[in-house]
């Protein structure tokens, strides 16, 4: 072979562009549930952008956990629920990573209460930031995500379940799911999933808040495995969801629960 041919041959095997990098935005990333899903998809090659919206320090704390594991991310104020700060969440995606690729909304707030006694301004509270915020964010998901993409947006095993005192919380995300299956439909041909997660019972601050070690107790043994789940077993679901060995689920509520009916 001629020096020529050599110098074609490595040109030809050099032109091959390093992969672009996939990119996440978690919205309540800064704790529970959302900081789990954060690491996991760092740890899954993802750049991420870590959005909160009052708790600065613990979404840093996040980021902390996955720069210092080599991975790639960036902490983000924003209100799920105010369009043009969800806007400028995604806007600071595609300037700091190049676009986006995986979107999970796991902001959410829950309040319990019989029917009879729920606190209306509450209920507006809570479905301010279930209802709208998921809304909010994935329109901007929709508008956003590069082919190959998805959306996964958080609901609760609680509308199946229907316990006393979660009928507010219930009702909030069984609008979430509501919305999963049109979405899929309406982004046909974009080759981007949408699915919605619904956990059970699951170790985190906002569920242990205001329940007795009996209640836990209870709920923990409710599923036929006989426990809690914990933030890294529904991580492990969202970032299936948001791999390429998840695309042919689309459309559907995922009850990730450990067995509870």
């Amino acid at each position: 072979m001629t020096t020529n041919q050599h110098q074609n041959q490595n040109r030809d095997q050099d032109t091959s562009a390093p992969a672009a990098v996939r990119v996440a935005v978690v919205t309540g990333g800064s704790r529970g549930i959302g900081r789990a899903v954060a690491r996991k998809l760092a740890e899954d090659g993802l750049a991420v952008v870590v959005n909160y919206t009052r708790d600065e320090a613990a979404a840093e704390e996040t980021v902390a956990a996955i720069t210092g594991a080599g991975g790639r991310a960036v902490a983000v104020r924003a209100d799920v629920a105010e369009e043009k700060e969800v806007a400028a969440l995604f806007d600071r995606a595609e300037e700091e990573f190049g676009g986006v690729d995986v979107v999970v909304n796991s902001a959410g707030r829950m309040v319990l209460s019989p029917i009879a006694d729920l606190d209306l301004a509450a209920l507006d509270a809570m479905h301010r930031t279930n209802i709208r915020g998921t809304f909010v964010v994935a329109q901007q998901a929709a508008r956003r995500l590069r082919a190959g993409g998805s959306f996964v947006a958080f609901s609760s095993s609680v509308v199946g379940t229907q316990f006393p005192e979660y009928g507010g919380y219930a009702a909030s995300k069984g609008a979430v799911e509501a919305l999963t299956l049109i979405l899929a439909r309406e982004l046909r041909g974009r080759d981007v999933t949408v699915n919605t997660v619904a956990p059970g019972p699951t170790a985190t601050d906002m569920f242990l808040t205001g329940k007795t070690p009996e209640q836990v107790d209870r709920l923990a043994k409710t599923p036929p495995l006989e426990r809690l789940g914990t933030p890294d077993d529904i991580a492990a679901v969202v970032a299936f969801l948001g791999s390429p060995a998840g695309r042919w689920v689309n459309g559907q509520v995922l009850r990730a629960n450990g067995g509870m009916v």
